[in-house]
């Protein structure tokens, strides 16, 4: 497995630097950086910051992903499903946490509340064309190659 050196700036002097919860885990857990709890009402969203700010490669882009136990049990997950940390950023990681449920939910300090992960990105070159190859599925698309 490569590695890939991400350097971290602790914001606050709680801030927790992010844990790999297993040998093979693709997504480190971030947590929760708080002076006190925050209450997310049901369908609300509510801003977490984690303390942290990250320097990485070039190339590479850091996606911040729900964590399946939080989202599954306890309905909050990023508000923006996926987000996106570019390379140049360098300001505090924040996750958009969103409550899919019916239940108010508090979120304490050092909470985990998402995982991120690393990943090299193609920069498209957008050329304008008259037309496209063809392709045998064609323009079909949502569920179009499950019909039988």
């Amino acid at each position: 497995m490569e590695k890939l050196q991400i350097k971290v700036k602790k914001l606050k002097n709680d801030a927790k630097i992010p844990t790999y919860g297993s040998e093979f885990a693709a997504g480190a857990d971030v947590y929760a950086c708080l002076e006190e709890s925050v209450v997310i009402k049901p369908y609300e969203t509510k801003f977490i910051p984690t303390g942290l700010s990250f320097e990485f490669p070039a190339g590479v882009a850091c996606l911040l992903y729900a964590r399946s136990g939080l989202s599954c049990k306890q309905g909050l997950a990023p508000a923006n499903k996926v987000g996106v940390i570019d390379a140049d950023y360098r300001g505090e990681v924040m996750v958009a946490l969103h409550n899919h449920s019916e239940e108010v939910r508090t979120v304490q300090n050092g909470d985990r509340v998402a995982q991120v992960v690393f990943t090299p990105y193609y920069a498209g070159v957008f050329e304008e064309v008259c037309q496209l190859e063809d392709s045998a599925r064609g323009a079909g698309g949502f569920g179009s190659t499950g019909k039988a």
